[in-house]
């Protein structure tokens, strides 16, 4: 059984039966690794890591690790290292969300399995940072936040590159034969030239900043670049923080509250953040019992001005970011529509630090509230019979000409048919058309990846044309652009109308009523339900098992059922 009294290396002990041997045993093993009895007598941080030779965005982990040690060691704590699973986001097959879940398990039980009183996360990559924060409020043991911090930037010739947007902007110029392949080849090696993260507001800035904006870091902790001496003392100042933390009731569930989940929302929609965020917040919140309904989405959106110009909707980078002012900077702006007596992590409210801010702020990068980058927040949920649980649109990457339409559908039925037909020069498609891609949500095999920036067709990519209106059930780069909807609900795998969709249909889509509707009549979606041939489904075994039978739409965050707080 669990001392919940103990503290340090005797918290949690091995069960052999008798207590005092366990306790004895494990001295005894400690020892080995060098440590004097006053250390082992000391309370325990653990430092949750998730460094990986498949994952470059942590590369430099190894130093922040020494710094967060050095915190720990200074404030009277023993710190203790242990490695998680690491998700590089571009390095996993099928896509790095199919293992979001499967990292969180992995923190949430060997943050509760090992002898630790308190825990520092350190992630950064996609998917890590909500893997950690969802183990993290499900262990529910004292826990702070530390992240990677973003790239800084490259050159080439006189353009400025920054992962991945100037990535994806480069690669079109490729495929539409604006630049030849020698000078892709180039690029290539250009775009990512630092460790860290994307150095623009894609998924993992943004989950850096919204952490930062629920309480969960200390303030100014998610921009700072990761090549920064000060990100080695944003480290140190963070081990110190976990020390202060034990014995404290400053627990992960106290922090993530409904109003810090508002506030995470309200920052996320002044940055013109990524969609990904929408699915790690509602999984980070449904870990403690909250939901994040859309339908409030919306509502704060209506409300919240974007304030931040920032590729990939913008033309800074996240280092301009934090030289500009930071998330305090951005925070203090939306005061008036922020929870400011949230809680956050290091003791104080969200007031104290707007308040404790530096008033200086580069209004190149951080708008003022009264003259706004767009007058409303960057992300909307549509809603129709296309999409009953709902769909994303990034608004402020989007073509607001395209806003309220009506189109032909161009159908693909797959990851596998579109990448067949995209270029066929014979494809039936027009510039005005709807493209519709099927069976890449999150119940599909390939497990809802970053498919639904879909390729503009090169033929018309060839004529000029940049962006199209664009729908899926899977997920798009939060560093990538363009009128696209998102995480259709309930996914085609799952029968969901998206589905039911066929070339030829048409789709009407009106962002300022909020609706995207297929206009096809009930009786018609009934009879083509009613044709359609059951798909077998392939046994599964060991995770793969497990992922199928429990994974959730996009709705609830696409986490599974199992670890969904109760009610």
């Amino acid at each position: 059984m669990t001392d919940d009294k103990a503290k340090g290396i005797a918290r949690g002990l091995t069960n052999y039966g008798d207590a005092a041997f366990s306790k004895y045993l494990r001295r005894s093993f400690a020892s080995s690794m060098g440590y004097s009895r006053e250390m082992l007598d000391r309370p325990i941080v653990g430092i949750a890591h998730s460094a990986s030779g498949f994952n470059n965005c942590h590369r430099h982990f190894p130093d922040m690790i020494e710094a967060v040690k050095r915190g720990v060691l200074a404030a009277g704590a023993l710190p203790i290292e242990f490695p998680t699973i690491s998700l590089g986001e571009v390095f996993l097959s099928p896509t790095s969300l199919k293992f979001r879940n499967l990292m969180s398990m992995d923190v949430e039980e060997m943050v509760r399995a090992q002898p630790m009183d308190s825990v520092v996360l350190l992630g950064g990559c996609d998917k890590t940072v909500p893997a950690q924060l969802m183990g993290a409020m499900s262990a529910n043991l004292p826990a702070v936040q530390l992240v990677a911090g973003p790239m800084s930037t490259g050159r080439h010739k006189e353009h400025r590159l920054g992962a991945c947007t100037d990535c994806r902007r480069f690669w079109q110029q490729f495929r539409s034969g604006q630049i030849d392949e020698q000078e892709i080849d180039t690029i290539e090696s250009k775009l990512a030239s630092t460790a860290g993260t994307c150095a623009v507001m894609g998924t993992a800035s943004t989950m850096a900043s919204l952490t930062e904006a629920m309480g969960m870091m200390p303030a100014y902790a998610a921009a700072i670049p990761a090549v920064s001496a000060d990100r080695l003392r944003m480290a140190e100042m963070t081990g110190a923080l976990a020390v202060e933390l034990i014995g404290s009731d400053r627990t992960p569930r106290s922090i993530l509250t409904q109003e810090a989940l508002d506030n995470a929302v309200t920052v996320l929609l002044a940055l013109g953040g990524s969609t990904n965020a929408v699915l790690h917040l509602a999984a980070i919140a449904g870990r403690v019992g909250l939901k994040l309904d859309l339908k409030r989405l919306n509502e704060i959106s209506d409300r919240t001005p974007v304030l931040v110009d920032l590729k990939p909707t913008g033309a800074h980078y996240m280092e301009d970011l934090h030289y500009a002012g930071g998330i305090p900077a951005v925070m203090r702006e939306l005061r008036d529509v922020l929870h400011l007596d949230a809680r956050t992590i290091t003791g104080e409210t969200i007031g104290d630090r707007i308040a404790a801010a530096d008033d200086w702020v580069d209004r190149k990068v951080i708008a003022a509230a009264a003259e706004p980058v767009r007058q409303t927040g960057g992300l909307v949920a549509l809603y129709g019979n296309l999409a009953p649980g709902g769909a994303i649109l990034k608004r402020s990457a989007a073509d607001p000409s395209l806003f309220e339409k009506e189109g032909r559908v161009v159908v693909f039925s797959s990851l596998e048919d579109l990448a067949a037909r995209i270029d066929d020069p014979e494809l039936d498609v027009a510039a005005d058309d709807i493209l519709l891609l099927q069976n890449a949500g999150p119940t599909s095999p390939s497990s809802m990846p970053e498919a639904g920036y879909l390729p503009i067709p090169k033929k018309l990519a060839r004529a000029g044309v940049t962006d199209m209106l664009r729908i899926s059930d899977a997920r798009m780069s939060g560093t990538a652009y363009g009128t696209i909807v998102l995480h259709v609900s309930p996914d085609a795998a799952s029968g969901g109308a998206i589905g039911l969709v066929r070339n030829g249909d048409r789709i009407r889509i009106s962002v300022e009523n909020r609706r995207i509707e297929l206009l096809v009549s009930e009786a018609d979606l009934q009879a083509r339900r009613d044709a359609a041939q059951e798909v077998p489904r392939e046994k599964k075994r060991g995770y793969d098992w497990l992922y199928d039978q429990q994974i959730l739409q996009a709705e609830d965050g696409c986490d599974f059922g199992f670890l969904v707080a109760g009610d």
